[in-house]
């Protein structure tokens, strides 16, 4: 059984920094890539980074690509997105999944609220 929990969020103004951390459950997590998404309110979710397994080619949503950076310690069983230059539009949940080979999500956290003041 795997379980991801995300922490990290909170209040920042704008031109902050965050990071957050997601913590994973059970032996399948350093064989498999993560992947972070996000949704503000009335919006869908959408993606934001993802990782493979050994840590290398990382991949950005557009939006946030240059300021956000995906990477993970599997030794800890965690993955990390460190947030820099926050725009206000950057406000919303945070979710981490577990990826597959495949491309698609099979685990996800509760989330961690996001908010970013202008």
């Amino acid at each position: 059984q795997v379980q991801l929990v995300e922490s990290g969020g909170g209040l920042v103004q704008a031109g902050g920094s965050l990071r957050l951390s997601c913590a994973a459950s059970g032996r399948m997590f350093s064989s498999l890539p993560m992947g972070w998404f996000r949704q503000a309110p009335e919006k869908e979710r959408e993606f934001v980074a993802r990782i493979d397994w050994s840590g290398g080619r990382p991949s950005y949503a557009d939006s946030v690509k240059g300021r956000f950076t995906i990477s993970r310690d599997n030794a800890k069983n965690t993955v990390y997105l460190q947030m820099n230059s926050l725009k206000p539009e950057d406000t919303a949940v945070y979710y981490c999944a577990l990826g597959s080979a495949g491309g698609s999500y099979s685990h996800w956290g509760q989330g961690t609220q996001v908010t970013v003041s202008s």
